[in-house]
């Protein structure tokens, strides 16, 4: 499963933001997603992505489900300064 962040704006900025965005995503997203498939997090089309956005969102994401999470490259600034600083 492919999963676009654009779809929760191209600004994530804010942790409420990145709550109701986990939210959402584990309400409709998840539902689909078979049994160890993988979950590619695609960070085009994202402007900003901020440490606060990530922590509520990301490291939820990895949490629950662990090593079906692949981050797709990004040469955008701020998501590899925001997934450094979360540790992920």
């Amino acid at each position: 499963m492919k999963l676009e962040l654009k779809k929760f704006g191209n600004i994530l900025s804010s942790r409420p933001a990145g709550r109701d965005a986990w939210l959402s995503a584990q309400a409709y997203l998840f539902d689909k997603l078979k049994p160890k498939e993988k979950i590619e997090v695609d960070f085009s089309n994202v402007s900003v992505l901020s440490p606060s956005w990530a922590e509520e969102f990301l490291t939820q994401l990895k949490k629950k489900y662990l090593e079906q999470v692949v981050f797709l490259p990004s040469d955008n600034p701020s998501v590899k300064a925001s997934l450094e600083i979360i540790e992920i």
